[in-house]
């Protein structure tokens, strides 16, 4: 497939990484040289500097034969330009942008982008993304990595491994022995800075990090054999109002069960704009970082505190502040992935990459055969994939324990019609079944051809 991708930063380099690895002709095109050099020098793809909304950029670009375009400069005008210019000259027949500003993304006005207006196929808001990722920490604030597949039948849960978990150097097999009915799969360990799919015989140690895949009955259950208490989140402090911060205190409002939300905003105007939208939550124009403030926003009696400035040090700053205060359960926005590894010896119990989620999110629109969702996990090292088995696919007909899977893939949850079941070594996948499968990057092509979505993939 060939695929432009206009916007060389961090989600289009991530982008361009993840199709240019598995073999697909990328054009990366930004006016930066600096940028399409680097992405040139690290990846296998192809450069253009200029300004990706001129046609002659484009046309250098490869237009005339592209399958795809990608929108992801910095510009909302400018990705909405392009998807027309793409669309109006060339004939690109899939078309995905990225657009920031809320007033291109309210409901009412979703009709501007037919084909017959501004021709754009799927539109990508990082606020929202991030928003619904900040919702589902708070959902389950004993993981620090969350997300949701089988139309929410099964989630997956990234948890820290310390001493208080029962199953340490248990060997994985003896789950199964010791929590027969337990639907829950342990697919990935990260361990001293390295991830992969663990064998049978494997252990997790104290220090590890590991990710579960569970039934979505089977939380709350999971999470206490892992060790981790489900604390139940009644009062939440928002430190940061701007689109972020405002779209998680909006959802908080419209929740069935009542939480009690604070916003605490340094920028005055905008201190106003979240006071004048939100109708229960009280906000607060101050610095997060202060203490006096952070007394008056009752920190020391929040459940949580949610740190989503536009600074990253000053979210792992205020993050620190608040558990010193008193509060137990502190979650970062954190934009740049070489600060992850900070977080844990900084006490921070989890973080949300904004860039991770928009590329998880392109990338489940980008692959929209069989495959229903995409989860990139830590720096674009592994995928979670939610797929249909077709009757050609080698899986289909198979015992699980029959299929080549690559060493660095594992499944983590099947649904067959409306029952997500037990993953067993006897369990038969046939086709139509619903998979999610754990898979590190390097093997994410042969799980394509697994699943023989190749033809009709894209």
């Amino acid at each position: 497939m060939k695929v432009i991708i206009c916007g060389a930063g961090q989600v289009g380099w991530q982008i361009a990484r993840h199709l240019s690895g598995e073999r697909n002709d990328v054009t990366v095109v930004d006016n930066n040289p600096d940028l399409v050099r680097r992405a040139t020098d690290t990846l296998d793809v192809q450069g253009i500097a200029g300004f990706a909304s001129y046609p002659d950029v484009l046309e250098k670009a490869g237009a005339r034969d592209a399958d795809m375009i990608i929108a992801a400069t910095h510009s909302d005008e400018v990705n909405m330009v392009t998807c027309q210019v793409a669309h109006s000259i060339f004939a690109i027949p899939r078309k995905v942008a990225r657009l920031r500003s809320q007033s291109y993304l309210t409901a009412i006005y979703s009709d501007l982008y037919r084909r017959d207006h501004m021709p754009i196929d799927v539109v990508i808001s990082p606020e929202k993304e991030v928003a619904e990722a900040a919702q589902q920490r708070l959902e389950a604030p004993a993981a620090f990595d969350t997300e949701r597949f089988l139309q929410g039948d099964a989630h997956l849960l990234g948890l820290t491994i310390d001493e208080h978990c029962p199953i340490v150097n248990t060997p994985l097999r003896q789950l199964s022995d010791l929590f027969s009915t337990l639907r829950a799969v342990v697919v990935g360990i990260r361990r001293e800075g390295t991830l992969f799919a663990p064998e049978p015989g494997d252990q997790l140690f104290v220090g590890d990090s590991c990710y579960v895949i569970s039934h979505g009955d089977d939380v709350r259950r999971t999470l206490e054999i892992f060790g981790k208490s489900q604390r139940k989140q009644e009062r939440v402090v928002v430190i940061g109002g701007g689109n972020v911060g405002l779209a998680v205190a909006s959802a908080l409002e419209k929740r069935t069960e009542r939480i009690r939300a604070k916003v605490i905003e340094r920028d005055r105007k905008r201190a106003e704009i979240a006071a004048d939208a939100l109708e229960r939550t009280i906000v607060l124009h101050g610095d997060g970082l202060d203490s006096a403030l952070l007394a008056e926003a009752g920190i020391d009696r929040a459940d949580a505190v949610l740190c989503v400035t536009d600074d990253d040090k000053t979210n792992m700053l205020a993050a620190v502040r608040a558990k010193a205060e008193g509060c137990p359960m502190a979650i970062a926005l954190v934009n740049d992935p070489t600060l992850i590894p900070l977080m844990e010896p900084l006490g921070v119990d989890a973080w949300i990459n904004p860039r991770a989620t928009t590329v998880s999110s392109i990338l489940r629109h980008i692959r929209h055969g069989r495959v229903r969702s995409v989860y990139s996990i830590g720096d674009a090292e592994a995928e979670v994939i939610e797929a249909e088995v077709l009757s050609t696919s080698s899986m289909a007909g198979k015992l699980v324990r029959d299929i080549d899977f690559p060493e660095g893939v594992l499944i983590g949850a099947v649904r067959k019609g409306d029952k997500v079941v037990k993953i067993a070594g006897d369990l038969r996948i046939e086709d139509g079944d619903r998979v999610v499968i754990f898979a590190l990057t390097k093997d994410v092509r042969e799980v394509e051809r697994l699943l023989q979505v190749s033809i009709d993939f894209f």
